[in-house]
């Protein structure tokens, strides 16, 4: 199958979005056509580096009905949360689309809070495809329940516009500080409480094994469960498990040359996966050069 996912380049990576998409991706790499990751594995580039998804952004733009943008829940939370309403923003689904179709993806790894966008891109390859001919494969979201929404140190979903977040690539003592920063209740120690209430816990299932897991959960249930406690053990949880995505990062960011070597080669490939699709939607809707 051929998987497609992204990522924003804004800010810092975070647990969040590792969890939501980028755990999934790398195991997807090892079975599958995969667009993002491991250079050697998929096809890993900067979006901007791909003009044909402008190009096929501006047609499909062309066959999208204002109401289906107008129920898209991002755009309305976005405003509600004082950002300046502009087209990029209320037009940001279609590129998502061109982004996803122009590669003919089958499967997308989302976040529950992204489905939404999947489901406009199959509306608008259908309304395409129905229109012009069969051009689109139409996509399948997926979404891994367990993790649908990771919580943030606030309780909310895991965010950069939340600024709730837990750094993967932070100093050590940043984590630190994060994560025993992370917003508990202030019932006493020995009052019995519901782990899969507590986005304590849930951060903490994430890390550890699963009889670790489990034999946290009962401690909650039958009280006694010290948060401090808690937090210093997933402190070191998280510290161990990217330790060696962390040393591989160091070492990358001492010779830039190779990362953009990298961007450079993904995007090549890119546009040869992208060329016989951007063609066959110009023959489509007659455009000639």
């Amino acid at each position: 199958m051929r998987v497609l996912s992204g990522i924003q380049p804004s800010g810092s990576l975070h647990i969040g979005n590792y969890f939501g998409m980028m755990r999934r991706m790398i195991a997807y790499q090892e079975e599958h056509e995969l667009y993002g990751l491991d250079p050697e594995k998929a096809i890993f580039w900067v979006q901007s580096d791909v003009p044909e998804v402008t190009e096929l952004t501006w047609i499909l733009s062309n066959v999208t009905p204002m109401g289906l943008l107008q129920r898209c829940h991002s755009y309305k939370d976005k405003i509600a949360r004082g950002l300046s309403p502009n087209h990029g923003l209320f037009a940001y689904p279609v590129l998502m689309a061109a982004d996803i179709l122009l590669y003919q993806s089958e499967i997308i790894p989302v976040g529950k809070d992204q489905k939404q966008h999947v489901e406009v891109a199959r509306d608008i390859a259908i309304k395409f495809n129905q229109t012009y001919g069969e051009t689109f494969v139409i996509p399948e979201p997926e979404i891994e329940d367990e993790v649908a929404v990771v919580p943030g140190i606030d309780g909310q979903k895991m965010s950069k516009s939340y600024d709730n977040t837990i750094e993967i690539f932070a100093d050590e003592e940043s984590v630190r500080q994060k994560v025993m920063g992370i917003v508990t209740d202030s019932r006493p120690i020995d009052e019995k409480k519901d782990p899969e209430a507590d986005n304590l816990f849930l951060l903490y299932k994430l890390f550890a094994a699963p009889e670790d897991a489990a034999s946290l959960a009962d401690r909650y249930r039958t009280g006694g469960v010290r948060y401090s406690e808690v937090k210093k053990e997933l402190f070191s949880l998280i510290i161990d498990y990217f330790g060696p995505y962390r040393r591989k990062r160091a070492q990358l960011a001492k010779d830039p040359s190779v990362v953009r070597e990298i961007l450079r080669r993904g995007a090549e490939r890119a546009r040869e996966r992208a060329a016989p699709t951007i063609e066959k939607v110009r023959e489509r809707v007659g455009i000639k050069y």
